[in-house]
Order: C-alpha cells, then structure tokens, then sequence
C-alpha cells in the first residue's frame, strides 16, 4: 500500500512531466499505484496543483476497443483543469504530445450538485441536474512514454490521459428529445480526412457515460458539483492528427467545434 509520501511523489513527477511536455518510463517502486484507488490519490493531488476551482471532469476508455488497446478493465475518470481548457476556435500547440490524437465528445454541464448517497444515481437522476449539452473535442495525452503499457493504476495516477480541452457553445436544440446513442457525430482534419462515429460508442449511450462518471467519483467521495463539465468520451475512433492540422466536429442539430493545431 502507498504511503502519503508515495502518493505525493508521484503526482509531483507527473505534474512536472505534464508542465514541461515530458516523457517518463514508469514511476519509482516506492511511488508506484497497484490500485485504481492509489491511482485516484495521485490524481487528486494534481487538482490541488491547479491554481482555478476544479472545470469537471473527463471519462476514458469508454469503448471496448479503447481499452483493448491500453489494456484496461474498464473505464477510467480524470478531471478537466481548467488552464488546460479552451473555447471552441482554439490554437493549440502540439509541441511534446505523444498520442497526437483528437476525440469528438458529449460534453454536458451540471446544473446542480450530484453528491455521495447510499444508491447509486440513475441516469434519469442525473440527466435531470444537467444544464446544458455541449459538442466538444479532447485532445488527450499521457507522461508515460509507453503508455499502452503502463496500466491501469498508473494511467488513472496520469489523470486519465487527460491533457487539452476544446468545448463549443452550449446547443439550443432540445437535445433531451433526442437519442443520443444513436445521434450521428462527422469529423475530420481539413483536406486530410473525414470520419463518423455515434453516440452509441460511448459506453453504448453519451448520458449512460454520464451516469457512471459522477457515480464513480461519487465512490471516491467527492460530489459532482453544479457548474462542472462532464465529457464523455470519443464518439468515434480518434482522429490522428498532425501539426498544422484544423479539426472540425459537426454534431449536426447540436452544432459544432473546432480547434488549430500550430505548426511546430
């Protein structure tokens, strides 16, 4: 088990890691997680690092496939900080990521507290305390430098993968009368690529996604806080992505968001 001193460690190598775009192989022995509640420890101490009140939350792995391929039993939380945050239109710098992807997500934001109870929160429960829906685009990263290798203790202590977030102005659609599982999302990098996805692929439905994170962190305590955004993760297979690259994402009647990627 790790002790306070471990945990602290570790999330201070990561967080200089992810402040300076670096690349590390593993974490020490002494301050490595062999639990996802010792990963979830090392994760928080990087919220404290923030200096802004926590934007919300992310979910990772959220289709088999996904975590097939990082070797994961399931899906993983990570929070969104939010000087890692930005509207949709952004410039971002590609400089020192490594997974060099891009995932068109649905983002909604909570308009009340969801906090810790004895039964776990319905996804009705939870729909009904959110404010608005948002189309939005991950851009995630790890500090391992393999981290399809790293594992699950140490992926969730990495935030999740979490890195950079684009989020585009709340729909005015009635996006509560539509099926999300089955709402069609089109990306694709410009003059490059196009791609589709649906909402089914996350978790087999967006709001179900949206139910097991704030149940999740609830688990660990924490209350899923009125004013927090929730994304959901990728709606399709992620969009690899270059620099100098502009991805675009049309969620249709929900609208849509973008991001410039600048050139190195």
């Amino acid at each position: 088990m790790l002790q306070s001193e471990g945990i602290e460690k570790a999330s201070e190598l990561l967080w200089e890691s992810w402040q300076n775009g670096l690349a590390i192989d593993d974490l020490p022995p002494e301050c490595s997680p062999g639990t996802r509640a010792e990963g979830y420890a090392i994760q928080a101490l990087l919220e404290a690092q923030s200096r802004k009140p926590l934007f919300g939350w992310k979910i990772a792995a959220t289709s088999k496939a996904g975590q097939d391929h990082i070797a994961v039993s399931g899906p993983m939380a990570g929070r969104l900080l939010a000087e890692s945050v930005f509207d949709d239109g952004a410039v971002l710098d590609l400089a020192g990521n490594r997974m060099r992807v891009a995932e068109p997500e649905f983002a909604f934001r909570l308009g009340r507290d969801l906090p810790p109870r004895d039964v776990p929160w319905s996804v009705e429960d939870v729909l009904d305390a959110v404010a608005t829906l948002h189309p939005s685009i991950e851009i995630p990263d790890s500090r391992f430098a393999d981290f399809v290798i790293a594992g699950e203790a140490k992926l969730i202590a990495d935030n999740a993968c979490g890195h950079q977030f684009v989020m585009g102005a709340a729909t005015g659609t009635d996006w509560r009368a539509l099926d999300l599982a089955a709402h069609p999302v089109h990306a694709g990098i410009a003059g490059r690529y196009e791609r589709d996805g649906i909402g089914a692929n996350v978790l087999d439905d967006p709001r179900i996604a949206l139910a097991w994170l704030v149940n999740e962190v609830n688990a660990l305590g924490i209350t899923a806080k009125a004013g927090e955004v929730v994304t959901t993760g990728t709606c399709m297979a992620p969009l690899e992505i270059l620099s100098g690259d502009r991805v675009q994402a049309d969620f249709g009647v929900l609208g849509t968001v973008g991001v410039d990627l600048s050139a190195e």
